[in-house]
């Protein structure tokens, strides 16, 4: 789509043909998961920790965006905040499709749960005060439950906005911005150190948490990139979508291709310049058969690929080059927690198999469909974008006089 087509397209679709689908998917992907469960145990773990870091990307990418916008008072981000802030309030439900296969088959997963003297192992001894059972779960419950707080207070915030337009509930998000994005930072970090990081306990980087930070922005972004244009088409977000808050949306996911890059090789080359065995064993271990190609796509496709296509301004506002190349950064974001987290299960880095293929598609189908379902209930509640935000006339074009200037001309006037 072009960017005269984009700006002057009317409503042409309907979101009831898609309202059968996270159904469908759910159903199938359980089936495939139930199946994979009794056959392929190892295959299913790997799998569903995998799709569940995934999504997690687009539930805290969400977050994120709209504790932007409250905090810099970024008014293109007002067409797509409400967008972002159901994104974010889907926490509850990941953490309850995520949180009790973890906790549950967790020695399974985490190599160091089911170390019986954790002193003498010394990588473990001097993390225990995180890496222990009871601070596992207890910190894993409790990261869901403050980002459901601070999602759910920021909407609710938002969605009264739009009944009453009072100053004090926009006052209120941004206080809990200000206070929400270092919470945000600290339990990100914890979260990924957790879930992800440690599977391999021994291992040490402190840019971790920025790495799935960057990546899961860019992810996100991407997905808005393309809801924003199919919401614009179905007429949800028609009034205040403009050719500027498609640019907008691709300057923001071009400088994410960027900065995840700059992360991933930075955390890369301290590593490989230090040359410290309980650091490099983890490049290492994801130099061996498939893992060194899914590296290599990694730097190609999740970095070169992107940014040279976007390195032209208009290409940023063509739906028909940034549709293929959103669905390209979800492939390329799951190859990275696949890269992330597969090598544990299969450190040689063995041909991809049948059992492991049908149960990466059917865990990330059935938590796609039950969070896409969700996602449409509580779009179909609330307004589609923010009604009476103070940047509102702004966002659609609209240049609102100051009283200031008011008076200054009436003050002309009478002289």
């Amino acid at each position: 789509m072009s960017s005269d087509s984009q700006s002057s397209s009317k409503p042409s679709l309907s979101l009831a043909k898609y309202a059968n689908l996270p159904s469908q998917l759910m159903i199938g992907g359980f089936i495939g998961l139930l199946i994979g469960f009794f056959v392929w145990r190892d295959q299913f773990l790997y799998s569903y920790l995998t799709a569940f870091m995934f999504f997690l990307s687009l539930v805290l990418g969400g977050l994120f965006i709209v504790l932007l916008h409250h905090l810099f008072d970024s008014y293109w981000i007002v067409p797509i905040r409400r967008v972002c802030e159901h994104f974010a309030c889907l926490a509850p439900w990941l953490g309850a499709l995520g949180l009790p296969v973890i906790l549950l088959f967790s020695k399974s997963i985490y190599p160091w749960m089911a170390i019986e003297d954790p002193h003498s192992d010394h990588a473990l001894h001097v993390k225990y005060a995180l890496f222990n059972p009871t601070a596992f779960w207890g910190v894993s419950i409790l990261l869901f439950v403050v980002w459901t707080w601070l999602a759910n207070s920021l909407r609710k915030h938002s969605v009264a906005q739009d009944e009453t337009g009072d100053a004090r509930h926009t006052r209120a998000m941004r206080k809990f911005a200000a206070v929400g994005i270092l919470i945000f930072a600290v339990t990100l970090t914890l979260g990924v150190i957790y879930w992800m990081k440690s599977l391999e306990h021994q291992w040490f980087s402190t840019m971790y948490g920025v790495y799935y930070f960057a990546g899961s922005v860019w992810t996100t972004l991407a997905t808005i990139y393309v809801l924003t244009a199919l919401l614009q088409r179905t007429g949800h977000l028609a009034p205040v979508v403009r050719d500027s808050t498609f640019k907008d949306i691709g300057t923001l996911f071009f400088a994410f291709t960027v900065f995840y890059a700059y992360i991933h090789f930075s955390q890369y080359f301290l590593i490989w310049n230090a040359a410290i065995p309980e650091e490099t064993f983890w490049y290492v271990k994801r130099e061996n058969g498939t893992w060194w190609y899914l590296g290599m796509l990694l730097i190609f496709g999740h970095f070169f690929l992107p940014f040279l296509a976007m390195l032209r301004i208009d290409v940023k506002k063509s739906l028909t080059i940034m549709g293929p190349l959103a669905g390209w950064a979800w492939l390329m974001h799951y190859v990275d927690m696949t890269f992330n987290i597969k090598p544990v299960m299969d450190p040689e880095g063995g041909s991809i198999s049948l059992g492991g293929f049908v149960q990466s598609v059917a865990a990330m189908a059935f938590m796609g469909g039950v969070l896409a379902k969700q996602f449409l209930k509580s779009f179909a509640q609330h307004a589609p974008f923010p009604q009476r935000d103070p940047r509102i006339a702004e966002t659609m074009g609209v240049y609102v006089e100051l009283e200031s200037e008011a008076e200054a001309k009436t003050q002309s006037a009478e002289a």
